[in-house]
C-alpha cells in the first residue's frame, strides 16, 4: 500500500478525495457491453501494439456486485514506452491518469465515455497473470465469489477516503482466494 504522497506522486493531474461509503451495484450483463465497446476504441487505435486485452475485475463476474467501473487490461510490447500506445490512447479519449514505473510499469487510463480503469502493462507481466487468475477463479468458484462478494460488501460499508484504500483493504482477502486456488 502507498502513503497518500507516493500517490500524490504517481497521479497525473489533480488527485480527488472520495470521502464516501463505495457503491456496489448487483451485477449486470451492460457492463460486458460496455467492456467491448471500450475494448473496440482500444483496439481501432493501437491496432497490432494490443498484445492481450481482457476484461477484469469484478464487472467481468457474472453474480458478483461491484462499483460500476469497468476494469479492463491491456498489455502492450513495453508499457515503459509511452510513445507507442499513450498518443493513440488519447486520440481515442482516454486520459492517463497513474504512471507507476516501479509496479511492473503500470500505467492507469480513464475513458471520456464509460467510468473505466484500463490499467497497462508489458507483454508477459506477472500482474496481468495474478489479474487473469482472480477473475477465473470467482467465475468458477461459487465459494469463493461469495466470500469476495461479503467481503467487498461488508468494506463498502464504511467511509473511504480514497478509492484506493477501499482496494488496498481487499489485498488480504485477494490473496487468500488466490493462495487457496493454487492449492
Amino acid at each position: 500500500m502507498r502513503t497518500d504522497k507516493e500517490m500524490n506522486e504517481i497521479t497525473v493531474g489533480e488527485r480527488k478525495p472520495h470521502n464516501a461509503q463505495v457503491f456496489l451495484q448487483e451485477y449486470t450483463p451492460e457492463w460486458r457491453r460496455l467492456y467491448e465497446q471500450e475494448a473496440a476504441w482500444i483496439n481501432r487505435a493501437l491496432a497490432d501494439r494490443v498484445k492481450l486485452l481482457e476484461h477484469v475485475g469484478s464487472t467481468s463476474v457474472e453474480g458478483l456486485p461491484a462499483k460500476p467501473v469497468i476494469d479492463i487490461v491491456l498489455e502492450v510490447a513495453d508499457a515503459a514506452d509511452e510513445e507507442a500506445y499513450v498518443p493513440p490512447l488519447e486520440q481515442a479519449g482516454f486520459r492517463l491518469h497513474i504512471r507507476e514505473p516501479d509496479w511492473y510499469e503500470h500505467r492507469l487510463f480513464k475513458s471520456s465515455r464509460t467510468d473505466v480503469n484500463l490499467h497497462v502493462f508489458s507483454q508477459g507481466e506477472e500482474e496481468t497473470k495474478r489479474m487473469l487468475a482472480f477473475r477465473d477463479r470467482l467465475r468458477s468458484s461459487e465459494d469463493d465469489r461469495e466470500r469476495y462478494a461479503a467481503d467487498k460488501r461488508r468494506l463498502a460499508a464504511k467511509k473511504w477516503r480514497h478509492i484506493q484504500d477501499y482496494a488496498d483493504e481487499k489485498t488480504a482477502v485477494i490473496q487468500s482466494i488466490l493462495t487457496g486456488a493454487a492449492r
